[in-house]
């Protein structure tokens, strides 16, 4: 099973539940000497510590000088007896000249469960990116790495985590897969890594942030409770494509989930099919906008929509009718597929069926990618448009910077995601303080209580199928908190998908509003 297939397999199965070297690059200023050699292959197999790896580095951003030290290194957690069981590989990118105590941190991480975090680390806000192109295949290799001119650098460091198994990081000892492979596992090890590292680089004092995509913002939801439980205060979170609550989406394909009742993931899916059927001209009284579509859209979703498939059975014939002639205007499908669908369409025939007549299907990431569909009469294909699209590009920049700029001479290979160990071990524990299906909202909702000044960004895309935006919406209005604790959730919705930074106008919108953001928290408004 090769990275491409588990970045889509991983999504789809745990929703209940990244080749070659960059030829050009951004002009740079390092100034540090060579890290110590590395120990032999033999011995970093079996988890033998790598020497971090330090670089001093500047970057032009608005004009002026950003001089900054970049560190690739592991940070070793251990059990209760003091024994190691994993070795953490991260990133930090951290302003020279700074004073580390009062100075903001954010770690960063992707989601899965799985990913590493090159995604986030050379898509969005560190101080290089890989150019890609938006909303179709970047490419062959040579890929272009850029000096980044959205990067948060000039307002927080940065420090970019790979969960136990991926990219760097390995699992020690005599230490299982399944201690890791599990939300409540995986929390208690990112909980341990971000101690010891505020321990080992005097941190502690520093306002700090979370910001985690995809199944990141479970993990964080978790995270900031148990870290505040634990008298380690947080600032802020950045929930990037939120999947809090695995009980709302559409997990289960052939689409059984309704079958009975269950209905909701229709109504909370309707907003993105519309708006991918929008981005393709497929409507039939197509809109100027999207911002003119998608209120009546979200109106009608859980209105007369939601009642009507309530409804079930004893919904009438003419207003089984209404709501056939009003998904057909959203979402560009035939009348006569609606009827066969019987008003429920899952988003992964809707991907299939909008663009059938051109032999093409959107991406699930982001409905704005199209591959040829091998299979016209397919319902799903073996691999998605937007990894297609942009994991070449990925995984060799994130190799160029590694290995050539930051000088992180490894001899392992790094793992785009952990899949095949999670695989081999079972699968991903999902339950959560004993159940499932896995459900963090409350856990949000209690961090939030626990500490009134902490702040929430919540950033989605409209074309993301994956975490679908409307879904996120709902289910921050529902977390129960008193207006004034609601107030502290701010929100950002862009023209993009799953990973919004795809696209570079929208990576625009999202790096200012989080300017915005992090000064009214780090102010105190």
């Amino acid at each position: 099973m090769n990275d491409m297939m588990w970045r889509k397999l991983a999504r789809v199965a745990f929703f209940l539940a990244a080749i070659l070297t960059a030829q050009s690059l951004v002009a740079q200023t390092v100034r540090a000497a060579d890290p110590a050699p590395g120990p032999s292959p033999a011995s970093a197999a079996v988890g033998e510590a790598i020497p971090d790896s330090v670089t001093h580095q500047s970057m032009t951003l608005n004009g002026k000088a950003l001089d900054y030290t970049a560190r690739a290194g592991t940070i070793v957690i251990r059990d209760q007896e003091n024994h190691p069981t994993a070795s953490m590989f991260y990133t930090a990118f951290t302003l020279d000249g700074a004073n580390p105590s009062a100075r903001p941190i954010t770690f960063v991480y992707n989601g899965g469960p799985g990913s590493a975090s090159l995604w986030l680390r050379m898509g969005s806000f560190g101080p290089l990116r890989v150019q890609v192109a938006n909303g179709k295949p970047t490419g062959p290799p040579p890929y272009k790495l850029v000096e980044n001119q959205y990067t948060l650098l000039d307002k927080t460091d940065l420090v970019f985590i790979d969960m136990p198994g991926s990219g760097f990081s390995r699992i020690l000892g005599t230490a299982k897969p399944k201690d890791f492979f599990g939300s409540d596992q995986d929390v208690a090890a990112f909980e341990q890594f971000i101690e010891r590292y505020l321990n080992t680089f005097d941190r502690w004092n520093s306002p700090k942030f979370l910001f985690g995509e995809s199944y990141g913002t479970p993990r964080s939801a978790m995270l900031v409770d148990q870290l505040q439980q634990k008298g380690v205060s947080v600032n802020g979170v950045v929930l990037l494509s939120s999947i809090l609550n695995y009980g709302l989406y559409a997990y289960s394909f052939p689409p059984v989930f309704s079958l009975g009742g269950g209905d909701w993931t229709y109504p909370l899916y309707l907003p993105t099919e519309a708006a991918v059927a929008w981005y393709h001209h497929k409507l039939p009284n197509q809109p100027a906008s999207l911002q003119a579509l998608l209120p009546s859209v979200e109106q009608f979703a859980t209105g007369e929509y939601l009642n009507a498939l309530a409804r079930g059975s004893t919904l009438s014939s003419s207003e089984y009718k209404r709501i056939v002639v009003t998904l057909h205007q959203y979402t560009g499908l035939s009348e006569s597929y609606i009827r066969a669908s019987n008003l429920r369409i899952p988003y992964q025939r809707f991907m299939a069926e909008l663009l059938r007549d051109q032999g093409e299907i959107t991406g699930r990431y982001d409905g704005r990618y199209t591959n040829d569909a091998l299979d016209r009469a397919a319902e799903t294909t073996d691999w998605d448009a937007t990894d297609s699209a942009i994991d070449g590009a990925f995984t060799a920049s994130n190799n160029q910077l590694l290995r050539g700029i930051m000088k992180y001479n490894s001899p392992l290979l790094y793992r785009s995601t952990a899949y095949d160990i999670i695989r081999q071990s079972g699968g991903w524990d999902f339950k959560h303080r004993g159940f499932a299906p896995l459900n963090t909202a409350p856990d949000l909702a209690e961090a939030m209580a626990f500490n009134p000044d902490l702040h929430v960004f919540s950033a989605n895309g409209y074309y993301d199928f994956a975490t679908p935006f409307f879904n996120t919406v709902y289910v921050l209005n529902h977390l129960n908190l008193s207006p004034a604790l609601q107030n502290n959730i701010s929100y950002g919705f862009y023209p993009s998908g799953h990973m919004v930074y795809l696209n570079i106008d929208a990576l625009a919108q999202f790096h200012d509003d989080l300017e915005r953001w992090y000064s009214a928290v780090l102010s105190g408004h």
